[in-house]
């Protein structure tokens, strides 16, 4: 996987329309469907399931009760209903976010890369050679291990979260560090040169001019 990939369940061109323009500007793949009865099978395809709960034929509480029987797939209810008592059930039932109408496509977007993140805290992170493991903290290029510092071990697990991805240097900073970080934004730049000698490759961590760094994408 290059890109995190979500199903838009929505049935409102109005809402359907820019959502999936936007969450495609935010470099998120998208698919979209409009019924109850496809979202099982769409699900199996994506990362994420952006859910609205008032479909044409069915109520999306179902759809998610039927996601949870079989998948623990993420799943964001984006709805117009704000009532306490929908929010409770819906976040009851599994749901991982609950998000009311209107909403900010640029707050969804980093609302689906986090409930995404979350999930994947404890698997493996593969690209190419490289694979990072989050459960024994371990790296490996080409099957051989390589040793790596904390903050360096982090930071090259957030860039593979997603290969290809251009991660912005406040992001890298926040996550890494601290999301207040005052620090000298040498720092930054002083582990990607490490993380690169130490990885074997300097290709393998791509800079990507004016806003961060990205992890290339590699065959398997």
């Amino acid at each position: 996987m290059t890109r995190m990939r979500v199903l838009v369940v929505e049935d409102d061109p109005a809402v359907a329309e820019p959502l999936l323009a936007g969450l495609q500007r935010n470099g998120i793949e998208v698919d979209h469907v409009v019924y109850a009865s496809q979202v099982i099978a769409a699900a199996q395809n994506v990362d994420v399931v952006l859910l609205d709960l008032g479909l044409p034929d069915g109520d999306g509480l179902e759809v998610l009760r039927e996601l949870r029987r079989n998948s623990d797939i993420p799943v964001i209810i984006a709805t117009a209903r704000g009532d306490e008592t929908d929010r409770i059930v819906g976040l009851e039932l599994g749901a991982d976010d609950y998000v009311v109408k209107p909403f900010s496509v640029r707050e969804l977007a980093a609302r689906v890369r986090a409930v995404a993140r979350r999930r994947r805290i404890e698997s493996n992170l593969e690209s190419g050679r490289l694979v990072v493991d989050r459960t024994r903290h371990l790296v490996t290029v080409d099957g051989e291990p390589v040793e790596l510092t904390a903050k360096e071990f982090d930071l090259l697990a957030v860039l593979a979260e997603e290969p290809g991805r251009a991660v912005t240097r406040q992001e890298l900073f926040a996550r890494v560090w601290d999301p207040v970080w005052i620090g000298t934004g040498k720092t930054l730049d002083v582990h990607v040169a490490s993380l690169r000698k130490k990885l074997g490759d300097a290709e393998l961590i791509e800079t990507v001019r004016g806003v961060g760094y990205r992890l290339a994408v590699e065959s398997a």
